[in-house]
Order: C-alpha cells, then sequence, then structure tokens
C-alpha cells in the first residue's frame, strides 16, 4: 500500500524530495540562531566540547571490556580453562604443584603429567578432591575429569621410517 500523492514517482524521485526537504530544514535551522541544536539521545542543547567530568566518549577500562566479554555465552569455558592452568599451584598446593603439571583441558578431562609413575598414583588416589578443588575455583562443569600420565619412556625410533619388530634390543646380547 502507497501513500497518498506518491502512487506516480519514482525511488529516484523520492529520494531528490527528500533530499530537498532536508536541505530547507538546515537552511531554517541556520536562519534562527537562537533555537538550540538537538543533540544526540535526545537531549536539548549539544555541547562542542568535552568537559572534565566524565563523557560516553571516554574510553573504557580494559578490565572492565574483558570481564563483560568473559561473561559472554561461550567464554566460560575458555576463562575457565585458562584458570585452572594459569593457577594450578594455588589450587592444588605447592606440594602437588612441584611434582605434577597441567598440559592440556580437552572436553572437560584435564590432563596432567606427573614427574614420576609414583607420583602419579597418588594423584590418582586423591583425583576426587583435586576435582573438588577445581570445582570450587572454575565452577562445576569446567572440568568434569583427570587423565594422569607418568613419564614417557625414551623412544627408539630416529626417523620417518620404522621396522617392526623389538627394535635395538636385540642386539643387546
Amino acid at each position: 500500500m502507497t501513500e497518498p500523492g506518491t502512487e506516480d514517482h519514482s525511488g529516484y524521485e523520492l529520494a531528490k524530495k527528500a533530499l530537498e526537504d532536508a536541505r530547507a530544514k538546515s537552511r531554517a535551522r541556520r536562519a534562527s540562531p537562537g533555537k538550540p541544536l538537538a543533540g544526540p539521545a535526545g537531549s536539548r542543547s549539544r555541547r562542542r566540547w568535552s568537559g572534565s567530568g566524565p563523557d560516553h566518549r571516554d574510553p573504557a577500562p580494559l578490565g572492565s571490556l574483558v570481564g563483560r566479554l568473559a561473561q559472554a555465552p561461550g567464554w566460560q569455558s575458555h576463562v575457565g580453562a585458562a584458570t585452572v592452568i594459569n593457577s594450578w599451584a594455588s589450587i592444588v598446593g605447592e606440594d602437588i604443584s612441584a611434582h605434577a603439571r597441567p598440559t592440556r583441558l580437552e572436553d572437560g578431562v584435564l590432563h596432567v603429567a606427573a614427574e614420576s609413575t609414583a607420583w602419579a598414583t597418588q594423584l590418582r588416589y586423591v583425583q576426587r578432591q583435586i576435582l573438588a578443588k577445581i570445582a570450587a575455583v572454575v565452577g562445576n562443569g569446567v572440568v568434569t575429569s583427570l587423565r594422569i600420565s607418568g613419564p614417557q619412556a625414551p623412544s627408539w625410533r630416529k626417523g620417518p621410517r620404522n621396522v617392526p619388530g623389538r627394535g635395538p634390543r636385540d642386539t643387546y646380547g
């Protein structure tokens, strides 16, 4: 449905008429200098300077921007993962953190590398307490389980090609 009187006008003619109307209003506003200009957000007057007080144009502190971003949907798990990895020593204590470190967090599973098989075994015994401490710091659901591994054995593979079998141990004697 069209407005009355605009049935026979094309888009070009309508735009040209709207531009002429805007120019006429601008000329009328400049002709009456006592009339205040309408500013942003519906204010009656417009300041042309920035005073010493706070203004909507002032830069925001980085901490508040990052805080708002961290509260956005989808970021909570990333922030929780970073908190767990960076605060590992304060979460589990100095004794455990001296002998084990988190390597990655994937799909709620925190991978922890222990310095010896004895420490890996001990961490498996206390993993429920570690999970409870992590949940107290970052919330439930960020870390759902631990995967604790001991030190890796040295590899005898020294290149892209290998031969199946016992390897170099069969030449020891």
